[in-house]
């Protein structure tokens, strides 16, 4: 599994007028079965994606599409965790 960050850099500025492109990256990757749980980091310095089924280069690929990515309006970071021990109602992530 992944935790995908998505830290604004200093064109942030640019944000809203991305948001919709930014909101259909989000959308294929739940549609798509690879997104578990998105969000932002508080306060407001960015975004986080929970990811699971890919592998890092189709995830790397994938993140690069994010149009918050192509125009430098975030830095990713992808963490990448393989799952030891997990709650009962997680253990679908221990692959």
């Amino acid at each position: 599994m992944f935790v995908v960050t998505l830290k604004f850099s200093a064109n942030k500025a640019k944000a809203p007028a991305l948001m919709e492109g930014h909101n259909a990256w989000l959308k294929r990757g739940f549609d798509d079965g690879i997104f578990l749980l998105s969000g932002s980091i508080q306060p407001s310095a960015g975004g986080a994606v929970l990811a699971h089924n890919t592998s890092r280069a189709d995830l790397e690929t994938r993140v690069r599409q994010d149009p918050f990515v192509v125009e430098d309006v975030v830095t990713a970071d992808i963490l990448e965790i393989a799952p030891g021990r997990t709650d009962d109602r997680l253990a679908f992530l221990k692959v």
